[in-house]
């Protein structure tokens, strides 16, 4: 991967030199790594907001009420984790950020989720089912409102960052229910053999 990187690199300089745009290559990196910089740190508020939410929400007990609300939903998915584990609301916290577009808060959240569903694994070698399927539910991340794209649409300009709520309801929903459904067929077919 670091040839690779090097060979991007190098070809832009060179052409950048041959087209007489040396200067103008320049400016453009450092003008990226500047904006790299403010989107980075503009995600890790967003991460340290949802994580301080989620603490606040998980100390309050309000995640216990919460994930009662979402039992039913979750057990039906899940059915071989007991109502009672806390991966059950470890997998409700993780979806709830998904839900709400935040993704890369969601990211500790889900590695909670996947040591829990770790402790029902029988065969510590392999993964489970449960484990594939909240791994293809949490990829496919279900979303109502994106609020880190939104977040971003706006902080760059964006006349109106909302346009992609529909979109990304429809296209996350679609995604979900297709990869579900996959791994269901593909776990049906390596069942038989």
């Amino acid at each position: 991967m670091n040839v690779i990187w090097f060979l991007l690199i190098a070809t832009s300089v060179v052409f950048s030199i041959i087209n007489n745009r040396l200067e103008e290559f320049t400016k453009a990196i450092f003008d990226a790594a500047k904006q790299a910089v403010e989107v980075s740190l503009f995600l890790a508020g967003v991460i340290a907001l949802w994580l301080g939410i989620t603490k606040i929400i998980e100390d309050s007990g309000l995640v216990k009420h919460i994930s009662k609300f979402f039992k039913p939903l979750i057990s039906t998915l899940f059915r071989k984790v007991p109502k009672e584990h806390p991966a059950i609301t470890s997998i409700t916290l993780n979806l709830l950020a998904n839900f709400f577009g935040l993704g890369n808060a969601a990211t500790p959240l889900g590695i909670k989720a996947m040591r829990d569903l770790q402790t029902l694994n029988e065969d510590k070698e392999t993964v489970s089912f449960e484990m594939m399927l909240f791994l293809v539910i949490n990829t496919a991340s279900i979303q109502l409102i994106p609020f880190t794209v939104v977040g971003i649409l706006s902080q760059y300009g964006s006349k109106n960052p909302n346009a992609v709520v529909l979109p990304t309801i429809i296209a996350t929903i679609i995604s979900a229910v297709i990869a579900v459904v996959n791994l269901h067929i593909f776990k049906f077919f390596f069942e038989k053999k």
